[in-house]
């Protein structure tokens, strides 16, 4: 690092979890981050700023102007742009040195099996189930680190999913059948609450990088903003999971 960089992160160094070792971690590591929207925004924007040395991030949408309630990486002059793009220029004005690379498309299973070839970590920030449960598949079957996220009219959730085969995947938590889908457009999202969710997600994936703190692995962190309380749930591998075990067949009654 030269001294403009040893400068810029400063702050960050001076943490005995940190230093020059780990800051230097950042600086070699590759996330890939799935959405640019509530969740995607803080998210890209804290890791950037954090002086990640790549990012990736996919979408396949534009900016709308209803994104702008908060999506904060777009601004009233990107309607009609790219998420992709419009991400990768203000990303680039938080952190010239911070790479970013547009993926402008769906994060299904052709190109998941593209783009997870030399990522270090994925940050699922996306809307639906669909998506969820494909790069929940392709990392595991990668065993790539995966930190989930998501939020809902006053609720969020965080987790992490190491990809190790004796440690529980999304699917565990959240079996495919028969789950009902649901996102901000048709129910609605308060604005900080995607910053709070977010911003959980970049820590927890700074943390997975330089292997410090405890690990999120099979735990669930609740947030009710109505009451500003957080709840743990704990879980396990399911041995009934599909992607876990896919021999195993799930019962039915």
């Amino acid at each position: 690092m030269n001294d403009e960089e040893l400068l810029r992160y400063s702050r960050q160094i001076l943490l005995p979890r940190i230093g020059v070792e780990g800051q230097q971690m950042l600086a070699d590591a590759h996330v890939l981050i799935v959405g640019a929207g509530g969740l995607g925004s803080p998210l890209a924007m804290y890791l950037a700023a954090a002086g990640i040395g790549r990012l990736s991030i996919a979408d396949h949408d534009q900016v709308e102007l209803s994104n702008l309630q908060r999506q904060i990486l777009h601004s009233t002059a990107d309607i009609g742009r790219a998420k992709t793009a419009s991400a990768a220029d203000r990303l680039a004005a938080i952190n010239p040195h911070c790479r970013v690379t547009p993926i402008e498309r769906a994060a299904d299973a052709a190109m998941l099996e593209s783009e997870l070839r030399d990522v270090d970590l994925v940050c699922d920030a996306s809307d639906n189930f669909e998506t969820r449960f494909a790069i929940n598949a392709a990392c595991k079957a990668r065993a790539i680190p995966l930190v989930s996220g998501a939020a809902i009219r006053w609720e969020g959730q965080i987790s992490i999913f190491t990809g190790k085969a004796d440690a529980p995947c999304y699917q565990c938590l959240y079996p495919a059948d028969g789950h009902e889908d649901g996102n901000c457009t048709s129910n609605g999202v308060i604005a900080p609450l995607v910053g709070i969710i977010g911003a959980m997600q970049a820590l927890e994936a700074i943390k997975l990088i330089r292997a410090v703190g405890t690990s999120l692995e099979g735990r669930l962190l609740l947030f009710d903003a109505m009451t500003s309380q957080w709840r743990e749930l704990r879980f396990s591998q399911d041995p009934e999971c599909p992607i876990c075990h896919p021999s195993a067949t799930r019962s039915t009654s």
